[in-house]
């Protein structure tokens, strides 16, 4: 077996009347972000840095042609069932969120669920950190957000299998 890291960055705008989605789960809150998709920069940043430790490319190679109006959740079980046909394993994923608001304090074990579920992994694989830029920049002027994800998986050896 072989022990890959990946990393995946996502930033969006917020938009009034938009609802905001972080790891499948909406947040109620006034403003959402503005994306080709649903705008869920966690999943974004989850699947960049899960395709990228698999050597699969990237988010926008893979669906960016097929993602307009699709949900992220979507996007995130289709690179899963890649994974899985090159028998990847996820050793852990470390999130974090950065906005300075709403809070996720209060969302973060829903979504680590609903995150655990789609992706067919115990929770605790899975850390999810809220942070902010204390004022500073576009996400501290409440503009926009932004999501980095690390993960670590396992792959199996070089097989005929993996190269499909």
């Amino acid at each position: 077996m072989s022990i890959k890291i990946g990393i995946g960055f996502d930033f969006h705008i917020f938009k009034k009347g938009v609802p905001l989605i972080l790891g499948g789960v909406e947040i109620p809150y006034e403003y959402g972000l503005v994306s080709e998709t649903d705008g869920d920069i966690l999943i974004h940043a989850l699947v960049d840095a899960l395709l990228g430790a698999t050597g699969t490319g990237d988010i926008g190679e893979l669906f960016c042609s097929s993602w307009k109006n699709k949900s992220s959740v979507d996007i995130l079980k289709t690179t899963i069932n890649i994974l899985k046909k090159k028998e990847v394993r996820i050793i852990n994923i470390d999130a974090i969120v950065i906005m300075e608001k709403p809070k996720i304090l209060d969302f973060k074990e829903k979504i680590k669920e609903n995150l655990s579920k789609i992706m067919e992994i115990d929770k605790n694989l899975i850390s999810i950190k809220g942070k902010t830029m204390e004022g500073m920049g576009v996400i501290g002027e409440k503009k926009g957000a932004s999501a980095l994800v690390v993960v670590l998986v396992e792959i199996p050896p070089f097989s005929t299998q993996n190269l499909q």
